[in-house]
């Protein structure tokens, strides 16, 4: 029979792959943005909370604080480096105003988690009084973190469409909410848990939206590329002399 350790070890292995790439998945916005110099209308706040997030976590899983947790430890880690990377860029591609603001909210971030940390750390004597400190402060900040998704989900519902909610993500999300659900059972730890159950029921919600708006998604995106079509043909196709529009390497139509 499989021992309970080895279940933990082998959910926390499979969580920290399924966040991972979960880290990994603004890359496309990110590229986009570089090649534009610009973040246009993108919003720093996700990056800055899962920043946060990730130090809190990152903590959490010390020795010191709660011990046998380094796969908590190296996974969160792994993405306070590549938050920290996206705002990086976001300061380089922002405004003036936007760019102080963001390194400013991150320093504060830093030097709340690190009093926070002393704190616990002088005054606190016990690593499971330390894991509940810590743990109940991680867990506000992950329901925090979860606001985000309900505005995806109300977009879903309202346009009847799920072309902004990639299916891969929404998987990942759904397998990320289970290892790390199932890792928290052997021992049962509620502080990893609670966060990881709430985001499995979020996963599931988005994979139910998805299968119900699946086919109106596909319906309203070949309307407009017909659309889309009958206006290029409109535009290239001259009406008065009969005559088709040579398009040249510039794209814009030539009516002769």
């Amino acid at each position: 029979m499989v021992s309970a350790g080895v279940i933990r070890f082998v959910a926390g292995i499979i969580g920290n792959m399924t966040a991972f790439f979960l880290f990994l998945s603004p890359v496309p916005t990110f590229i986009g943005i570089c090649k534009k110099k610009t973040v246009e209308q993108y919003s720093p706040v996700p990056y800055l909370a899962t920043f946060v997030n990730c130090m809190l976590w990152v903590v959490y899983g010390l020795p010191i604080i709660h011990p046998n947790s380094i796969l908590v430890v190296t996974i969160n880690g792994a993405g306070f480096f590549i938050e920290l990377l996206y705002l990086i860029l976001f300061v380089l591609y922002s405004d003036k105003k936007n760019r102080l603001k963001i390194v400013l909210i991150a320093i504060i971030e830093i030097v709340i988690v690190g009093i926070m940390t002393t704190l616990v750390l002088n005054f606190v004597h016990t690593t499971k009084r330390r894991s509940s400190i810590v743990g109940m402060i991680a867990i506000i900040c992950n329901i925090m973190m979860y606001a985000s998704p309900l505005s995806v989900l109300k977009l879903v519902i309202t346009t009847k469409s799920v072309e902004y909610m990639p299916l891969s993500l929404s998987i990942a999300s759904f397998a990320n909410g289970i290892a790390w659900t199932v890792y928290a059972l052997y021992p049962f730890d509620p502080y990893i848990a609670a966060p990881n159950g709430l985001g499995t029921l979020f996963a599931v919600v988005q994979l139910i939206l998805y299968a119900t708006y699946y086919k109106s998604t596909k319906e309203q995106m070949a309307a407009r590329k017909a659309k889309n079509a009958v206006g290029l043909t409109e535009v290239v196709f001259n009406g008065d002399s009969g005559k088709m529009g040579q398009i040249p390497q510039n794209g814009r139509a030539q009516i002769p």
